[in-house]
């Protein structure tokens, strides 16, 4: 196990993975009531989720929407961020690969597959309102978040998903280059 954990493909492809995440949520910044923003970060880390297997889902997840907001200047958000995005992609990847190595049905991998979309959008909109309620805003604040974080990890699940489904199919050794 050691030695798979040093392949240079593997580590290169948690090196893009952080970087992509970090580009999609640098790019497309639509401002938020509290202060903070939407962002397509979603679609990244549901896409890595969804084809790179938990540990890169994770650290891509936390350190790559972490280091967009410490990029964009966002430093406060940069903890909040990291805990919400790193679960995400954690326990996606988790529950997405349980249901897949059951091959049972393709009802069971769909059921997988949409435990996934759900745990995604409660860790993003119940995990900012949470912290930005705790640590931020106050919960007043943070309530009127919860909407756009919704919408943002909605979308993020399904053109994720699509994004996965073409790039697997497409070169489907892919799974083999992640943790």
């Amino acid at each position: 196990m050691a030695k798979e954990m040093k392949s240079p493909v593997k580590v290169a492809t948690l090196a893009v993975s952080i970087a992509l995440v970090t580009v999609f949520t640098s790019v497309v910044k639509i401002p938020t009531p509290t202060g903070g923003y939407l962002n397509c970060s979603d679609i990244a880390i549901c896409f890595i989720a969804y084809t790179m297997g938990p540990v890169t889902a994770f650290v891509a997840g936390g350190v790559g929407a972490a280091l967009a907001d410490i990029i964009g200047g966002w430093f406060a958000y940069a903890p909040i961020t990291f805990v919400c995005h790193g679960l995400e992609g954690l326990l996606m990847a988790l529950i997405i690969s349980s249901f897949e190595k059951k091959e049972d049905s393709p009802v069971s991998i769909w059921i997988g597959r949409v435990l996934a979309a759900i745990v995604c959008m409660i860790c993003v909109a119940g995990g900012y309102y949470l912290l930005e309620g705790i640590f931020m805003q106050g919960f007043a604040a943070a309530i009127t978040e919860v909407p756009g974080n919704l919408a943002q990890s909605g979308v993020g699940v399904v053109v994720g998903f699509l994004i996965s489904e073409a790039v697997r199919k497409a070169y489907p050794p892919v799974k083999k280059m992640s943790w």
